[in-house]
């Protein structure tokens, strides 16, 4: 098959670096264009790891010279900073797949916890991007939003049970995340003498993803559910665990529910046992257990906060958009034993 010229901005960080890991190995996409915001450097000065595998240098993005040098973008960007570049990415008619929150809601609940937004030409165009639920609009697409870490391990604990939800109850989030999901800005949460041996909440309640959460579950879903949301820092570099308690309005086999809800689905896999991070570490996968005590629930999922939460889950969408086998160059098997 013809190979696809694709780009990134945005290649500082985390993300950028596990974008182009898993492009550089792609079958069929090629990674022609690497920027920043700044230029003159090169691949491996920004990520050593790269030394000897493969190297390239880092430009000062530029949306025109993108455009004649790739069919697709990944922008991964920082909220506000994307929405300028995807607009003109688009005009230009190169796809985007954006991992920042620019995309992901409704315009009335980004100008709430975001700021103004820019671009309200395309952002009715925009497919949030979880292939369980949107794989053929994700086709289709030439904008897709990808979804960050907690609202994806969220989102996907969650809706198969979002019918079977006591009206008005409260549901708790319990969300722990690795420091990598704090990106690579120093700041003192995430300085080795504070997070080291240590863990600690922050945002409870008012975390700018909990209303994402609601948004998502009222329209695929079709419930407004009361989400309490907590996130936590914990001391590992990679990796989520979300634990989630509800009442359910029914007596169901919660099991059995969560079984049939996703059994074709390629990247969920449902567990006997409460899951863990390691399992998942590297992967694309999410997994899910749950347990019900009467109408109490429990669910517990795990992710790996950069790849399902981030970098893969963006590949997979520019397969999806590419009519692309949804795994190609993937990987499934996690990076710690």
């Amino acid at each position: 098959m013809k190979k696809i010229d694709v780009a990134i901005v945005g290649a500082s960080g985390y993300t950028g670096l596990e974008l182009v890991k898993i492009l550089v190995n792609h079958p069929i996409f090629n990674l022609t264009y690497i920027a920043n915001s700044s230029g003159d450097t090169t691949l491996v000065e920004l990520h050593n790891s790269f030394d000897k595998v493969f190297n390239c240098d880092i430009k000062k993005a530029d949306p025109k010279e993108i455009s004649k040098k790739a069919q697709l973008c990944f922008l991964a960007l920082p909220h506000k900073t994307s929405m300028s570049f995807a607009k003109e990415l688009l005009n230009l008619d190169v796809k985007v797949v954006d991992l920042s929150a620019d995309y992901r809601l409704d315009l009335e609940t980004y100008e709430k916890y975001y700021c103004k937004h820019e671009d309200l030409e395309h952002l009715p165009n925009a497919v949030y991007g979880l292939p369980e639920f949107y794989k053929d609009k994700i086709k289709e697409a030439s904008l897709v939003a990808n979804p960050g870490c907690y609202p994806t391990a969220t989102l996907l604990a969650l809706l198969p049970f979002v019918k079977y939800f006591k009206t008005k109850t409260n549901i708790f989030v319990d969300a722990k995340s690795g420091v990598s999901g704090a990106g690579k800005k120093l700041n003192e949460t995430t300085q080795f003498v504070t997070i080291n041996d240590n863990i600690f909440s922050y945002n409870p309640f008012k975390h700018r993803h909990m209303p994402e959460i609601k948004e998502k579950i009222k329209l695929l879903g079709n419930k407004d559910l009361n989400i309490n949301f907590v996130p936590h820092l914990i001391p590992v570099t990679r990796g989520m665990l979300i634990s989630i308690y509800g009442t359910l309005n029914s007596d169901i086999d919660a099991k059995k529910v969560l079984k049939e809800y996703y059994k074709d689905s390629m990247f969920i896999r449902i567990k006997d046992k409460p899951v863990d991070i390691k399992s998942t570490a590297g992967t694309n996968f999410c997994d899910i257990f749950v347990e019900q005590n009467g109408d109490a629930i429990f669910i517990n999922s795990s992710i790996d906060n950069l790849l399902r939460g981030a970098s893969s889950q963006a590949v997979v969408n520019a397969n999806l958009m590419y009519k692309l086998d949804e795994d190609l160059g993937i990987n499934k098997i996690a990076y710690i034993p």
